[in-house]
């Protein structure tokens, strides 16, 4: 994404004026699009004109309109499953912006062909400019450092990963903040029968040769900003698949595909189904080489979280009472927050969350913000979205006896304060 403009008060209101280029620009936008705001853009909507004899004129124009946002959809991507005849596409061509970003609201600004307060749903559009105001308040930390990681310059996914199983595979892309399914391929295979196994070697070979077409379809493996493709199934299916890419790879002498030859990493998992990516991507080959990057770190820390919750639970807490607690204490070695937490239309609730995040940060904290694209994400969201490390233990219920004796207390000396005003 292209930061085209941007200016932002003390007070927190301001705008900014960004660019989306692909799929993942599309989410961050619909991350900071918040129920109030006011976005601008280009859209088309349809003009009628009533002549002096009576005939209606009807016509689709574009324009910019800016809109009081009452409404923000998302819509992601949904790459057709290709076919295994299908010519395959240059290997290197950029992923084009599938996904899209709805915003609907009544027109804030007045012009020749749309009345103020009119209703009107513009659909994002990539590489087209997008203005977005808040008032005050509305660009607090969580959304200025958005804006500043969506505009990082060579962004891209960084981690191919083909999902197999025989007959089956399921291909995606990950990046900083999506995992994006482009095909699931299924190939029917016929069962091995003892007498003859021809059936069964054809079928083998169809998949084989409808996996590699699309390999090369979806699978940018010579870009630079690619570090890894990860082959993972349950049993044999891996290597052979991997084998066959390599064979093919030279019999048509594919050099790109033979020079990323060491991107390569083959992963076993226990189904060949997309949830097995947390699996994988927690596997010693990827954590070793993948170490650095946003997504593997969520994932370990996630796993650890699990861990600790099993053999020392005072010192895993989810929940955002809890989490709020244990954060008032200084007790949060890691946070652990899903981006959907962020997307609340309560102002109030939004609030509460980024203070908790600004807290755990000024006391020196670890903080990860999920995104609910990865399979990780989803799985924090299932957790109420909110989890945290405990750099010591301490008691729920202890603290929740505290709080509650803290409460009274309180009540206590204004009631006191009360009767003496009185």
């Amino acid at each position: 994404m292209k930061l085209i403009g941007k200016r932002i008060e003390k007070d927190g209101s301001g705008h900014v004026t960004v660019r989306p280029e692909d799929d993942e620009d599309m989410w961050h936008l619909y991350n900071l699009i918040q129920e109030g705001d006011r976005v601008r853009a280009a859209g088309i909507r349809r003009v009628q004109n009533v002549s002096a004899t009576g005939s209606v004129d009807s016509r689709r124009i574009r324009l910019n309109l800016t809109l009081a946002v009452t409404r923000v959809n998302w819509s992601p991507s949904t790459a057709p499953g290709a076919e295994s005849g299908a010519a395959p596409s240059a290997p290197n061509s950029g992923p084009a912006a599938n996904a899209t970003v709805e915003v609907t609201g009544r027109v804030a600004e007045e012009n020749q062909h749309v009345k103020l307060g009119a209703f009107h749903t513009l659909e994002i559009e990539a590489n087209k400019d997008v203005r977005i105001e808040k008032d005050a308040g509305g660009w607090d930390s969580i959304a200025l450092s958005r804006v500043e990681e969506s505009c990082v310059p060579g962004r891209g996914a960084e981690v191919a990963a083909i999902v197999c199983g025989e007959g089956t595979a399921t291909f995606c892309l990950l990046s900083e903040h999506m995992t994006v399914v482009l095909q699931r391929l299924e190939v029917p295979i016929p069962r091995k029968i003892s007498t003859t196994s021809s059936a069964h070697e054809k079928g083998l070979a169809r998949f084989y040769q409808s996996l590699y077409a699309s390999f090369l379809r979806h699978v940018p493996y010579s870009s630079p900003s690619l570090r890894a493709i990860v082959i993972a199934s349950p049993g044999w299916v891996r290597d052979a698949v991997y084998d066959f890419i390599m064979a093919e790879a030279s019999r048509t002498s594919n050099k790109p595909l033979l020079a990323a030859r060491n991107k390569f990493i083959k992963v076993h998992v226990n189904s060949p189904h997309v949830h097995s990516l947390v699996e994988a991507l927690k596997s010693p080959e990827i954590v070793a080489q993948m170490k650095e990057t946003k997504f593997a770190r969520e994932g370990m820390m996630l796993d650890r979280f699990f861990k600790m919750l099993a053999t020392d639970e005072m010192r895993a807490w989810y929940g955002p009472d809890h989490v709020a607690l244990a954060a008032d204490r200084g007790a949060i070695g890691t946070l652990l927050i899903s981006d959907e937490l962020f997307r609340s239309s309560d102002a109030a609730q939004r609030k509460k969350f980024v203070g908790i995040v600004e807290d755990v940060k000024q006391k020196g904290g670890e903080v990860l913000i999920f995104s609910s694209m990865h399979e990780s994400g989803q799985q924090l969201n299932q957790l109420t979205g909110i989890a945290a490390i405990l750099t010591f233990p301490l008691d729920v219920e202890v603290v929740e006896a505290e709080e509650k004796e803290a409460r009274e207390e309180e009540e206590r000396k204004k009631a006191e304060e009360n009767g003496t005003t009185e």
